[in-house]
C-alpha cells in the first residue's frame, strides 16, 4: 500500500501570435496537483489515510457543511426495499440519504446487491467480495456510471475536494479506472485501480486536491457488463467483470 503525489501532465504556455493588435494568446492553465492512493488486497490502512485526508464524516447530515467527508457503503437500512432489484434510485443517496450523490449510466439502472450477484449470475456467488459487509453495487447494462455532486439534500450543483472508490475482483490492468471533471466539464485525470493481488480482491483508488474542483467522476469497472451469460475471465469468460463498494468522497460545496 503506498501514497504517490503526481501532477498531471500540462503544457506551459500557449504559443504567442504576432497579430497587429499585438494580442497574446492566454497561457494554458496548469492542471491542479493530486494526491493519489492506491491499494490492493489489505486496502484498510489506505483507505483509513484516505478518509483521513478528507476529514471526519457528515453521515446523512443535509446541507453544505464547513468540511470533511460523506461515503456511501450501500449497507444502511434505508436502501433494504430497493435491494437485489434492477431500479436502485438514482437520486437516493441524495434524496432519502442526504450525502450529495447522484448517479446516471449508459446502462439500464442500477443494483444494491446483498447476494454478491448471484441471482444475476449463480458463478457470481465466489466472484466478488465486499470491504464494508455486506451490500456491493454496478450499474446493470454498462460497465459505467457517474457520479455527479449536489450540495447534501439539494438539487444544488457542487464539488468536492476528493474521490476514492473500494472495488472488487480489478483483473486487468488499467481498465477500472475514475476519471475526475471541473464543473466545465474539462478532465483533470484518469486514474487506475491497481489489479487484485489476493483471494480477498479488493483494490482502492483515491485522488484528493487541495480545493474542492471534482463536480463529475465517471467510473468504469472493467472491460464488461453484469449478465447473466457473461462470466469473468477469471472464470473461462472473455469480459473483466469489476463491482464497487464504499464510496468516499470530499463534502459537495456549492459550484459557483
Amino acid at each position: 500500500m503506498h501514497r504517490t503525489t503526481m501532477m498531471a501532465v500540462a503544457a506551459a504556455f500557449a504559443a504567442t501570435s504576432a497579430c497587429s493588435n499585438d494580442s497574446v494568446t492566454s497561457p494554458i492553465p496548469v492542471p491542479p496537483q493530486a494526491t493519489v492512493f492506491t491499494a490492493t488486497g489489505d486496502i484498510t490502512t489506505t483507505v483509513e489515510n484516505f478518509r483521513t485526508a478528507l476529514g471526519t464524516s457528515n453521515g446523512g447530515v443535509a446541507g453544505e457543511q464547513a468540511g470533511g467527508r460523506r461515503e456511501i457503503n450501500w449497507d444502511g437500512a434505508g436502501a433494504n426495499p430497493f435491494d437485489n432489484k434492477n431500479d436502485f434510485p438514482a437520486a437516493f443517496f441524495n434524496t432519502n440519504v442526504k450525502s450529495g450523490a447522484v448517479f446516471t449510466t449508459a446502462g439500464t439502472g442500477f443494483r444494491n446487491d446483498s447476494t454478491d450477484f448471484a441471482e444475476i449470475n449463480p458463478d457470481y456467488a465466489t466472484q466478488f467480495t465486499f470491504f464494508s459487509a455486506k451490500k456491493i453495487f454496478a450499474p446493470i447494462g454498462s460497465n459505467q456510471l457517474d457520479q455527479l455532486f449536489q450540495v447534501a439534500g439539494q438539487p444544488t450543483p457542487a464539488v468536492s475536494s476528493g474521490f476514492g472508490i473500494v472495488l472488487s475482483d480489478v483483473d486487468v490492468a488499467d481498465k477500472t479506472t475514475i476519471e475526475l471533471f471541473d464543473r466545465d466539464g474539462r478532465s483533470l485525470g484518469t486514474y487506475s485501480a491497481p489489479v487484485r493481488s489476493d483471494a480477498a480482491g479488493l483494490s482502492f483508488v483515491g485522488v484528493t486536491y487541495a480545493d474542492a474542483i471534482i463536480a463529475r467522476v465517471r467510473i468504469t469497472l472493467g472491460t464488461g457488463a453484469l449478465g447473466a451469460n457473461v462470466n469473468d475471465i477469471s472464470a473461462g469468460g472473455t469480459v473483466d467483470l469489476v463491482v464497487l463498494d464504499n464510496l468516499i468522497y470530499g463534502e459537495p460545496k456549492q459550484a459557483f
